[in-house]
């Protein structure tokens, strides 16, 4: 059975790639290379700033998620060594796919070296997953109720639908909310605990998770070209959208549904103008995080070689 796990998340991925690689290029086939790279080099270069400090604001963020999960366990450790742990982690996950799987492997590697246990280190990936979801359902609900269209834009659908999920979405956040503050007995799965956050940590999530998102969306808002049509407002719903099927996806890097997707949800703004802001996201967000992330990975495999090596003599 694990053989057959190995093999299903990269099958999965691959499919999603060639799937989605086909529906994008049906909707933008009829662009050129040279209409891309002018929309590039039309974005001033405060923009290109502003997209650079987002890209800072959503891996700090995502560091406070780690950090989140930490203080949930009654674990302390410093800033500075959470901070490349979930760096790297979220480098290496956003590229390859499957990012719950990619990014337990690697905060188990660091984590572990800090004496967590292999539970208490699942609990703190289950926790920074679901920090995500929970600042990905409160945006998403206040985006619907704001700007119900853009399910519309997505799925032949009416507008009315999407309000009720956005309410249904932020009703499910006070839910979460009001069940901290009751405090909720552990859920029990065998002889395994699973304790509901303080409300101290839920606050804390109800921040983090939605600062992340909405520097993630800010890289490909600042992109984009300053024309009608193009709100923060409505590249962040686009943003929550092509961003959660890139994940569920599995697809390494959300290849291609990312772009789909975001198409599909800004039909006013031209492609090439969104395509050229997804490359910017893509460097920011993906690419130069990712170089990085292999540089400390191989130093961290050095330090721990040459400590091994050491103890041997």
């Amino acid at each position: 059975m694990k053989r057959i796990f190995d093999f299903l998340w990269p099958a999965l991925g691959i499919i999603a790639v060639i799937f989605s690689g086909w529906l994008l290029y049906q909707e933008i086939r009829s662009l050129s290379a040279s209409d891309i790279l002018a929309s590039l080099a039309a974005i001033p270069l405060h923009r290109w700033v502003l997209a650079g400090l987002s890209t800072l604001v959503a891996y700090g963020a995502l560091a406070w998620y780690d950090r989140i999960a930490l203080l949930h366990l009654n674990k302390q450790l410093g800033w500075g060594f959470i901070s490349v742990v979930s760096f790297t982690t979220y480098a290496l996950s956003h590229n390859i796919g499957a990012s719950v799987f990619s990014g337990a492997a690697v905060r188990y590697r660091a984590y572990s070296t800090k004496g967590l246990t292999a539970a208490e280190i699942g609990v703190l990936v289950a926790l920074c997953s679901f920090t995500f979801l929970l600042g990905t359902v409160m945006l998403g609900g206040i985006v619907l109720i704001g700007e119900p269209e853009l399910i519309s834009r997505l799925f032949d659908i009416p507008v009315w639908p999407g309000r009720v999920l956005g309410f249904a979405f932020l009703v499910g956040v006070a839910l979460y909310v009001l069940g901290s503050l009751l405090g909720l007995k552990p859920l029990k799965i065998s002889s395994f605990h699973i304790y509901y956050p303080r409300p101290a940590i839920v606050m804390r999530q109800l921040f983090a998770a939605p600062l992340e998102l909405l520097g993630a969306a800010g890289i490909i808002y600042f992109a984009l070209p300053q024309t009608e049509g193009v709100d923060y407002f409505s590249v962040l719903g686009a943003f929550l959208g092509s961003f959660s099927a890139a994940l569920l996806s599995h697809a390494p890097g959300g290849l291609g549904i990312l772009e789909f997707v975001f198409l599909k949800a800004m039909p006013n703004v031209p492609a090439a103008d969104v395509i050229a802001a997804l490359l910017v996201f893509r460097l920011l967000y993906l690419l130069i995080p990712l170089l990085f992330a292999a540089i400390t990975v191989l130093i961290f495999e050095r330090q721990k070689f040459m400590q091994a090596l050491k103890r041997h003599r």
